[in-house]
Formats: C-alpha cells, structure tokens, sequence
C-alpha cells in the first residue's frame, strides 16, 4: 500500500529563475524560491519517493497525459519568455511504474488517460522551475501530468485527481508528494508595462478575489470554493483554466475535503498574476 503523504499547490513563475542571476532582479523571488526549500524539505521528511506535479504548462487538446519517461535531461529556454528562463540545465530521474498506475487507475475511473513512457517528450517549466528548488540533488523521481487542457471539464479533472490517489494508495509501494503548479488569477501585464507589474496583480478585482479564495482555503470552506471554481477560474483567468487545482482537490475528497490550508509563501503578484506556495494537509482527507 502507497502513501500520498503531501498534498500543495505552488507557483513556477519563471522569475523566480531570473532572481538567482546577477542583476536588478537579483533576489526578486527569494521568498518563493524559501517556500519551495520549505516544502522540499517537508517531503523529505515524510519519506516522499516520488513527486507528481500537474503542470499548467503542457498543453494538452485530447485526453490527459502523464510523462513518466525513466529519464530527463536538457537545457531549457521557456518560448514563452526566453529572457526570464534561458538555458537552464535540468536532470531528474522518472517513475515509469508510477506513471503507468496512475493512467491506468484513470482509464478504470472513465478518464481517458495515456501514460507515455518510451517518449521524447521533455518536461515544461511548470514542472522544471519547481524541481529546480526542490530536487535539484535528483533526491525524488518525478511524473509530470497535463494541466493546460485547453477542451476538458473540470469535473473530469477532479475525477483524474481522485483516480491518482486511489493509484497510489492501492497500487504502489512508495510515498508520493502531489502538486497542482499554477497560478490563482492569471493575467498577465499587457505588453509595454509588463515592468512595471513585475511585483503586482493585474488588478484590484483579481487581487480581491484571490485573497478571498486564500481565506476560504486557509478556513476549510471547500463546499464554497468547489461550486465557485468554475466560475472563478473562467473570470479570474486562472492558470490552466485550474485544471490542477480540480485535479488536486479530487485527490483530497473535493468538496468532502475538511483540511484547512497552510501558506508557506504569503500571496504575492508577479507580472500581473497571483500567485502562492500552500500545503493542503493530506489529514483532511475523508476516510470511509
């Protein structure tokens, strides 16, 4: 029997890769970079293995999609932003067994999902920023899924959360650590002033809103946050459409989640998005 034994959503923002390099932004993103050592160093004390990350920077148009090739490396440059993160070295180890469990347990649940493990795939930034703080010793596999599903429902997506946890618990012998990478409203600063939004939200409405949702996680109210999701991630532009925060609260119960979160990275903006590192205790998770 597997141990799904840490449960967060956190952020990539790539500036966080520009505040280690010699410059005006130097340190722009340390409080970000503390959060992911923070949780880093949680895992490692629960005797996590292996960290599956829902990452909102594949995109997917069919179906949902797990790499879990053996193995990674290559040097990345986001196309996205190519003067924020550029030829960043990366190498991590995969869990080809782990990955095919969870496509499986999906396809069983109705979730057409493929597990790709002879493949050329390479990993998006939403999963290389955070392992690059987290795991840059190699210490946890990792097993990237499709976040950006650009044509998919939400409750699938909760459904897929719920199927990966049935996976590991029933079906493998190790201790995972689950992490929805994205942000919470995601627009950014239109061209021209993007500079001057490197450290705020795109506007008080979003910001409100944000810290609102914060709240109602920080006091357990996941019956409210599961019925306004859809609505939220559509007119707050979330990252993904939230695709991974749907997949990671079907992993702890959705609406029948009772665990209250903890901050580990205050909210903050970063290029006119919100963004957070937050633990959802894995203790909330209904038991039948």
């Amino acid at each position: 029997m597997g141990n799904l034994a840490l449960a967060a959503k956190i952020t990539h923002v790539p500036s966080m890769y520009l505040s280690e390099l010699t410059g005006k932004h130097q340190g722009c993103r340390q409080a970000a970079i503390e959060g992911h050592y923070e949780i880093s160093r949680r895992c490692r004390a629960l005797g996590v293995d292996t960290i599956v990350v829902f990452d909102t920077h594949w995109l997917v148009n069919s179906g949902y999609h797990i790499n879990n090739a053996a193995h990674f490396k290559g040097i990345y440059t986001s196309n996205e932003l190519p003067h924020f993160i550029k030829n960043m070295p990366y190498e991590y180890d995969g869990n080809v067994e782990l990955g095919e469990s969870l496509a499986k347990a999906a396809t069983n649940a109705c979730v057409n999902a493929r597990a790709h493990s002879d493949t050329s795939l390479s990993l998006e930034y939403g999963t290389l920023v955070p392992m690059r703080y987290m795991n840059q010793d190699r210490h946890f596999k990792v097993v990237s899924v499709s976040a950006l599903c650009t044509v998919h429902n939400l409750a699938d997506s909760a459904r897929l959360g719920a199927a990966i946890r049935e996976a590991i618990e029933q079906d493998y012998q190790g201790t995972v650590a689950i992490f929805a990478s994205g942000s919470l409203s995601h627009r950014f600063a239109q061209n021209g002033v993007s500079e001057q939004y490197l450290h705020k939200v795109w506007s008080p409405f979003l910001e409100l809103v944000d810290r609102r949702v914060v709240e109602l996680w920080e006091n357990g109210e996941w019956q409210t946050f599961t019925e306004m999701l859809p609505e939220y991630a559509e007119k707050c532009m979330g990252e993904g459409f939230m695709h991974d925060t749907a997949m990671l609260l079907g992993a702890l119960g959705w609406d029948k989640y009772n665990g209250k979160a903890e901050v580990i990275t205050p909210y903050f903006g970063s290029s006119g998005t919100g963004q957070i590192n937050v633990i959802f205790p894995v203790s909330g998770i209904p038991r039948e």
